[in-house]
């Protein structure tokens, strides 16, 4: 759509951006501040390039006629209401004065932290340091920031492990191991440039590929189906491996993919976890990994979770790495590496 001299003339227009942001300023742009959001849907990529593209947002907007009064427009809605000016001599109002400065809060730290989501585990671990009576004399948005800090050396205190080569990505069936899997890939043949290939196992379990044959192939990355070699075809490249759902609640009917992996010598094993699960699902499928010799960590479906502070309690277990989060549905992207910091930033909330 070619841009206009000035503004587009009364009427509804659809516009299709990346990001709700990008949105706003479109229409700003192209309709006025007057303008009024009819409709707003999720639209993917078709064919391959859904693999490689993150769905896009359809935007249907509309601009009126000019009218002498009107609804309220997106500049009101979105724009702080204009105060008046106080007469001479006349004090300013209140809520002036407060705006100069942000608002104590009465819960003080500890209220704050379980508001935001942190876990009593994690809280015991913050109390039980030697400088938590310090921390609650600081100004919060100080104490804020130590605690930040706090949280992330508790999660940091494990001994760093080699970067992965030869892992299997395990985990209950339906929390995206195999989406989980994808985005993996993409970051080791787009981010760090190697080379490797797949291996589908099914033992006496159906185990659905879903996108992965197209994905792999559109990579460039060779998909095998047990039994085959399982070390790497490669110089320094990575075997990974795609197996059949666990079963939280049946630990004894995982006993065979343990044998397996230990017979192929599988020392990797990457635990995926559907962080969307409530509490006492993620403890089982998270003792259900555990058993099976996880020494690593991946949760899914972050963009479902509007409160991120439950994962404290398993960023603690130093026998599991955490390797990434998958915070969107995008096989190529949504991919959070830096995983204590992603859960501080939406787990604290924003005192400054």
């Amino acid at each position: 759509m070619s841009a206009p001299d000035q503004r587009l003339a009364p009427g509804a227009y659809k516009f299709t951006v990346k990001s709700a942001d990008q949105a706003v300023a479109l229409i700003r742009e192209k309709l006025g501040p007057a303008a009024r959001v009819l409709s707003v849907r999720s639209v993917e990529a078709t064919g391959l390039k859904k693999f490689f593209t993150a769905p896009r947002l359809e935007v249907v907007a509309q601009i009126d006629a000019p009218v002498e009064t009107s609804a309220p427009s997106l500049a009101a809605i979105s724009a702080e209401p204009a105060t008046p000016e106080p007469e001479a001599g006349e004090p300013a109002p209140k809520s002036r004065l407060a705006s100069s400065r942000p608002p104590a809060s009465p819960l003080g730290l500890t209220g704050l932290l379980r508001r935001s989501g942190i876990t009593e585990t994690a809280l015991n671990r913050l109390q039980a340091g030697a400088n938590w009576d310090e921390l609650n004399t600081l100004p919060l948005h100080r104490a804020l920031a130590e605690t930040s800090r706090l949280l992330r050396q508790h999660a940091e205190t494990r001994p760093s492990r080699a970067p992965l080569s030869r892992a299997a990505f395990l985990g209950a069936a339906g929390v995206g191991r195999t989406t989980a899997l994808c985005k993996w890939l993409a970051t080791e043949v787009f981010r760090r440039a190697r080379a490797g290939h797949v291996v589908s196992v099914e033992f006496d379990r159906p185990n659905p590929l879903g996108p992965l044959p197209v994905f792999a192939e559109a990579l460039g990355v060779p998909l095998a189906h047990f039994p085959c070699e399982t070390q790497a075809a490669v110089t320094d490249g990575f075997v990974y491996f795609d197996l059949p759902g666990l079963s939280a609640r049946r630990p004894a009917d995982n006993a065979a993919l343990a044998t397996w992996l230990d017979r192929e010598a599988i020392n990797e094993r990457v635990l995926v976890l559907n962080a969307a699960y409530d509490r006492a699902s993620l403890r089982d499928a998270y003792a259900a990994g555990r058993d099976v010799g996880a020494t690593h960590l991946v949760f899914t479906h972050l963009d479902e979770v509007p409160q991120w502070g439950k994962l404290w309690d398993y960023l603690f277990d130093e026998d599991l790495e955490p390797l990434f989060l998958a915070t969107g549905p995008s096989l190529t992207g949504d991919c959070e590496e830096d995983v204590p910091g992603a859960i501080v930033r939406r787990t604290l909330p924003d005192e400054n």
